[in-house]
């Protein structure tokens, strides 16, 4: 009989009083102790600030896929907090939102076809998604990005991911990248 595997989510900015990595990284021990097998990650990427929800922000609204949100901690801190969870047994698999972007990403004006257009202007599926631009995987330029990013991380040593809104991403999209990322790890 197959094992199930178990999965301890982690929400980084409010895990803790300091809402930082390294208090996570202070109590995976604890965490691989309990039993589990995964430490799942919400997003770890900055936040935008054009139509922020909130005084923080959506963690949906990802500024920057490649970097770690100054917020939380560096990506020193993140590499401590896999290599600690690698080396208590625990797999890591981060919450990835590639379905749109922050409407103040780089993105929004360095590459403006990696969005639906509408008057001209990126534009969003759900109206009252007001913080976020929702990605047009109908340009190759936009998967090979993307595909990029999430070789990136496993290479640093991610083992997975959840995809946020995956249904809002073409399914010969996941097949792509599934391909490229299993090349890795």
């Amino acid at each position: 009989m197959k094992r199930r595997v178990s999965i301890y989510q982690v929400f980084p900015r409010v895990y803790s009083k300091n809402g930082k990595l390294n208090d996570v990284t202070k109590d995976i021990k604890r965490i691989a102790d309990m039993g589990f097998d995964y430490l799942y990650l919400l997003p770890v990427h900055p936040i935008g600030k054009v139509g922020r929800k909130g005084n923080l922000g959506s963690p949906y609204a990802i500024a920057d896929y490649m970097k770690i949100n100054e917020e939380i901690g560096t990506l020193d801190d993140f590499m401590s907090l896999l290599k600690t969870a690698h080396e208590n047994g625990l797999k890591v698999i981060m919450d990835i939102v590639i379905n749109h972007t922050a409407n103040d990403t780089e993105w929004i004006n360095q590459h403006p076809d990696y969005y639906y257009q509408e008057n001209g202007k990126p534009y969003r599926k759900f109206v009252d998604w007001s913080d976020v631009s929702d990605l047009n995987y109908d340009n190759p330029e936009l998967r090979k990005e993307i595909i990029r990013m999430l070789e990136y991380w496993v290479e640093l040593g991610v083992d997975g991911y959840r995809c946020d809104v995956a249904s809002g991403v073409p399914a010969d999209f996941w097949h792509e990248a599934d391909k490229a990322v299993k090349a890795i790890n």
